[in-house]
């Protein structure tokens, strides 16, 4: 489910000049974990505010990932998340575009970004 979502994304034209691309994750009102990527024309490792220019977005085009017992807690959805994004980089269809930018980040809009992959 995961990689089909972003592969849907990732096929669309994605404009020139991303620096680096964000997973933004909220908990969502549906006992879910919602994820929307970001790509930005800014980058900087000391400053996560890069993350809030979006430059691109999936806007509404939102990936939902039901909670369950498993990863009830915010810590066990951003691990679990991180998983499906580190697999998709390694085996994902389209992960030679997320891996053309300067860094892939994943994090919850109100907290810190974790930088999973860096150029």
């Amino acid at each position: 489910m995961f990689s089909n979502w972003l592969n849907q994304i990732l096929e669309q034209d994605i404009p020139k000049g991303i620096k680096a691309f964000n997973f933004n994750l909220y908990e969502g009102s549906e006992d879910t974990y919602d994820v929307q990527l970001i790509g930005s024309d800014e980058f900087d490792e000391d400053d996560s505010d890069w993350a809030c220019n979006d430059y691109f977005t999936s806007e509404e085009d939102i990936c939902y990932i039901k909670r369950t017992e498993d990863i009830q807690h915010w810590e066990q959805g951003l691990n679990y998340i991180t998983m499906l994004v580190e697999r998709y980089l390694k085996e994902g269809e389209y992960a030679n575009i997320l891996k053309s930018t300067s860094a892939i980040g994943i994090g919850f809009v109100d907290g810190d970004i974790d930088i999973l992959f860096r150029a």
